[in-house]
């Protein structure tokens, strides 16, 4: 009897040991940011299609400055007042998203 009483004692005695031990997970979040590089380019460089979409698609708007890469992609920074907007267009005038 006291042998099964011991024995049940150490079974109990382990179990709360491993229950108490707390399980500890670690996650690792990597994000990776592609960037084409963009330079500034003077408002007469801008094509007219590209000119011509933002007087349309945006009324009222100035251009601030223009940046371009070496797709023919433009980073177009225009203003309303004092609400700023950063809009992305190809060579042709179409608008990309990003």
């Amino acid at each position: 009897m006291r042998k099964l009483l011991l024995s049940t004692a150490i079974v109990l005695g382990s179990l709360t040991v491993n229950a108490a031990s707390p399980l500890i997970q670690n996650s690792m979040n990597q994000s990776v940011i592609i960037q084409d590089e963009f330079t500034e380019v003077s408002a007469d460089a801008v094509p007219a299609a590209v000119k011509s979409t933002i007087e349309k698609s945006f009324p009222g708007t100035k251009l601030e400055k223009a940046y371009v890469n070496e797709k023919k992609e433009y980073k177009l920074e225009i203003s309303k007042g004092e609400t700023k907007y950063t809009i992305f267009t190809d060579a042709s005038g179409n608008i990309i998203k990003k």
